[in-house]
């Protein structure tokens, strides 16, 4: 896992900074790659990398990485962040057209993927999670590429300066706004988003005005022949990999397993990460198999700390003792989630999403004490294979009712902030410039048209019927998975820690979509008026159900909880001091949730999170 930077200008209009200036950009990305570093300036472009070494950690694998022909031409620069599990089936097929490899490293192999099909088909062709940028110097284009399921970030903003446009681009918000033409003003429509979803992007936007996200699955060419740098954008075609999808064969242990499996490549040490529930206690069942040794962490609050303490830890000793791993216990106490909380948000940049992030960091930067750099972790699960009880059933009670307006039903049904609320809890001033959600209303509409049209048109070409709530899952997937894989990459970049994902990839998920959703969710009730009894991931609780403790296999959802409804009481006095929540709440809204913290958790976490970064960085 690595850090990528880059800042191209217009043909004739040679980058301004110096290479002590972008080496400062580019370190301010150290976490993300302690091994290496890189740095090449080409005229109006400079890229530079940190790497984190995984794939051939030997100096073979330095970026930035230059493509040449037999004959000595440059074809291509590439700066690149993360893994490719299909490494060798691409370099046989790129041999078979006369390719020939120096290294053994998955840079090498993806710079052959756009140095022979160019950075679109390449992306295509790739499974892995991946964000990168590929200069043609010939064609005088820059493209960005992230992976269809958005594991790795990438972000970007347009800069002009003395009438010459500039693109910079990297993997964290921190380091752009490190380019001293970059000004930290807040975007009020995304931070008003924020509050109700608790999500840091919408759609394209970022919590600052001038930061773009390349969204998942994206290709975005920058011409860098036209002064302007127009934009092109182009979507990676996944149709090869639902096309091997078949409903009756491969079966879900089969392709789950050859997940876990290819996902275990690497050339360090490599751990997982285990909270007692279903999704980690299948991937680590699968990686014991291919491991002699294999070391589990598991985080969650003490007894002390939280009500009872976790009941991670007592299912994780359980998984433990049953499959023979090495097993290692990262407990997060009220007073480290108060000091961590603001370092976090400090070292990213960004508020928190979801407050298990602190125990995220905390079991990687226990891991990584302990000598390991790759760390699996159950994510997709529950996004592909229906795992949330709760949003189903109130999305099939809505589909029941007739289904309308799914989008603004999605946003209504997972809103920390509702959105009627908000006119009498945001000052005037700040609602207009936040365009009274409009914006957001609008992306969550947007988003369920166009999942609906994908589940349709791949049924269409399946011959099958599509059922109504697979529209609703299909959009937790484009939603929810998304910030879920943020919180990862950022909790465990920040300690060097390389956050694998083998159930968010995108054969498991192509897999899952052929499953009738029978065969994820179902809803009963014995008797009308009756409490409804939900079963979730179906297809994975019986195809794991030999491989795995009863209990864990019928366990509810759960993922390194902490009880944070009681620890935000400690940020009563953060939040009457926030000048820059002042700007954003009336008084009385600062002074009710402050008096009354755990009461209005819902409230005070967004708007604990919005003053230590609004404080800071807005």
């Amino acid at each position: 896992m690595c850090g990528i930077l880059g800042i191209a200008r217009p043909d004739q209009e040679p980058v301004t900074l110096t290479d002590a200036q972008v080496v400062a950009i580019r370190d301010a990305m150290i976490h993300r790659g302690p091994d290496d570093a890189g740095l090449e300036r080409l005229g109006n472009v400079v890229l530079a990398h940190r790497r984190l070494s995984v794939i051939d950690p030997s100096p073979a694998g330095h970026q930035p990485m230059r493509f040449e022909s037999p004959a000595g031409r440059t074809r291509g620069w590439l700066v690149y962040n993360g893994e490719i599990y299909n490494d060798a089936d691409l370099r046989r097929d790129l041999s078979r057209e006369g390719v020939a490899f120096a290294t053994s490293c998955d840079t090498e192999t993806l710079g052959r993927c756009c140095e022979q099909w160019g950075p679109a088909v390449a992306a295509a062709r790739v499974r892995g999670m991946f964000a990168f940028a590929w200069y043609d110097p010939h064609a005088r284009t820059l493209t960005l590429a992230r992976d269809p399921i958005g594991i790795k970030p990438l972000y970007y903003t347009l800069l002009s300066a003395a009438g010459v446009t500039e693109l910079v681009f990297a993997s964290e918000i921190g380091a752009i706004l490190a380019h001293p033409g970059v000004s930290a003003v807040p975007d009020p429509v995304t931070v008003s988003a924020y509050l109700t979803t608790i999500r840091t992007t919408l759609g394209p936007r970022t919590l600052y005005e001038a930061i773009r996200v390349v969204r998942p699955g994206q290709v975005l060419t920058f011409d860098l022949r036209v002064p302007s740098l127009p934009l092109a954008h182009a979507a990676i075609d996944t149709r090869q990999w639902s096309a091997s999808a078949d409903p009756e064969s491969p079966e879900t242990e089969r392709v789950v397993r050859e997940s876990v499996r290819v996902h275990l490549r690497a050339d360090v040490p490599t751990c997982a990460l285990l909270s007692g529930g279903l999704d980690s206690s299948i991937v680590v069942s699968t990686a014991r198999r291919h491991v002699d040794v294999l070391r589990t962490y598991c985080s969650g609050a003490p007894e002390a700390d939280g009500a009872g303490g976790s009941e991670d830890f007592a299912f994780a000793r359980l998984v433990a003792s049953r499959l023979g791993v090495v097993h290692t216990e990262a407990p997060v106490t009220r007073r480290m989630f108060q000091e961590r909380w603001p370092a976090m948000v400090a070292r990213t940049r960004t508020p928190l999403g979801t407050p298990n992030e602190v125990a995220i960091n905390e079991v990687a930067r226990t891991l990584r004490a302990d000598g390991h750099v790759v760390a699996l972790s159950g994510e997709g699960a529950d996004e592909f294979f229906a795992g949330y009880d709760t949003p189903l059933s109130m999305a099939l009670f809505h589909v029941e009712q007739g289904d309308h307006d799914p989008g603004l039903f999605q946003l209504n049904a997972a809103a920390w902030v509702p959105l009627n609320a908000k006119p009498g809890l945001l000052n005037p001033g700040w609602w207009s410039s936040a365009g009274r959600d409009e914006e957001l209303v609008a992306a969550y509409r947007a988003e369920f048209a166009a999942v609906s049209d994908e589940a349709a048109g791949e049924a269409e070409s399946s011959g099958r019927d599509l059922d109504p709530l697979e529209r609703h899952l299909r959009f937790q997937q484009r939603i929810n998975l998304v910030g879920l894989l943020q919180r990862l990459d950022s909790a465990t970049m920040l300690e060097s820690v390389e956050g694998r994902t083998p159930l968010a990839d995108v054969v498991v998920r192509a897999h899952a979509w052929s499953l009738p959703m029978a065969r994820k969710f179902t809803e009963t009730r014995a008797a009308p008026g009756a409490s409804p009894l939900t079963r979730t991931k179906i297809a994975l609780r019986e195809a794991f159900a030999d491989a795995l403790p009863p209990e864990v296999v019928e366990r509810k959802k759960a993922s390194f909880p902490l009880p944070f409804q009681a620890w935000v009481a400690d940020q009563s006095q953060a939040i009457r001091a926030s000048r820059f929540l002042r700007e954003l709440f009336t008084e009385a809204t600062v002074a009710t949730v402050a008096a009354r913290p755990s009461e209005l958790w819902s409230l005070t976490w967004p708007m604990s999170n919005l003053a230590m970064w609004g404080e800071r960085f807005a």
